[in-house]
């Protein structure tokens, strides 16, 4: 079943709480579901607010799994790394690398937040190069987990703080995973897998579809797309006390061009 931003209702919040940033830390909370066991890994801070925000926001309880060993875990602290030893802070039990794709291999993993430098219009991710693998113009981290866990979790899900056809792109430079992502989040739309590929779910205030097919290298089917449902008040109010004074918001750099 394709994810849906009717799972969130729609509040009263003003049209101009909301920005780029926002919308994609909620967007990724909204791809959560009640029950299920969700992780988040390494540079994944985006993700990493998302659950924590889910935890706060919404009436229903999941399991969060995170790469610094915590289970549901309680900081003191949200740190500026997803790897931070606080995330396991006042957790039920640690949880090591071996373990995460453990859960993966054995169909557990329901939820996974995964990055990728490009997206093809099937899903697939590019974290190894840019341009011919023997002459790259630049060599990128590699697959690390997510070679691992995008083919084998239920669903994985990504984001990007920009949204342009280097990105999203007709054809890989590189695969360094198949199997998919379920669901992007950008600072103008969301993407979910429909029928194999990537189709437009929403676009936000102040975009539309005419920009976001402008920004897509590749085409994607919009039907039944429409503007993304504002945050709601439970929504923004956890964001802000997640971050209060701005830090995260300012590191991540989301680019509205």
């Amino acid at each position: 079943m394709p994810e849906t931003l009717s799972q969130a209702p729609v509040s009263g919040a003003a049209a101009g709480s909301w920005s780029a940033f926002s919308h994609i830390v909620i967007g990724l909370a909204r791809f959560i579901r009640p029950d299920e066991i969700t992780f988040s890994g390494v540079n994944s801070t985006i993700p990493m607010l998302a659950c924590l925000l889910a935890k706060q926001a919404y009436e229903f309880d999941f399991v969060y799994i995170n790469v610094a060993g915590g289970v549901d875990p309680r900081p003191g602290h949200i740190p500026i790394s997803s790897s931070d030893p606080a995330l396991a802070a006042h957790t039920a039990s640690i949880f090591s690398n071996e373990d995460f794709y453990d859960l993966c291999t054995r169909g557990r993993m329901d939820l996974t937040f995964l990055g990728a430098a490009q997206i093809d219009g099937e899903g697939s991710a590019n974290n190894s190069c840019i341009g011919d693998w023997h002459h790259p113009k630049v060599r990128l981290p590699g697959g690390g987990g997510g070679a691992v866990m995008l083919p084998t979790a239920r669903r994985a899900c990504t984001w990007r703080t920009e949204h342009s056809r280097r990105t999203f792109v007709p054809k890989l430079d590189f695969r360094t995973a198949w199997g998919g992502f379920h669901g992007v989040a950008t600072p103008i739309a969301i993407f979910v897998k429909r029928q194999g590929r990537l189709a437009l779910q929403s676009w936000h205030p102040q975009s539309s579809l005419e920009e976001v097919q402008a920004r897509t290298g590749f085409e994607f089917d919009h039907a039944g797309a429409g503007p993304t449902p504002l945050p709601t008040e439970a929504e923004l109010r956890a964001l802000r006390q997640l971050d209060p004074d701005g830090r995260f918001e300012r590191d991540a750099a989301v680019s509205l061009r």
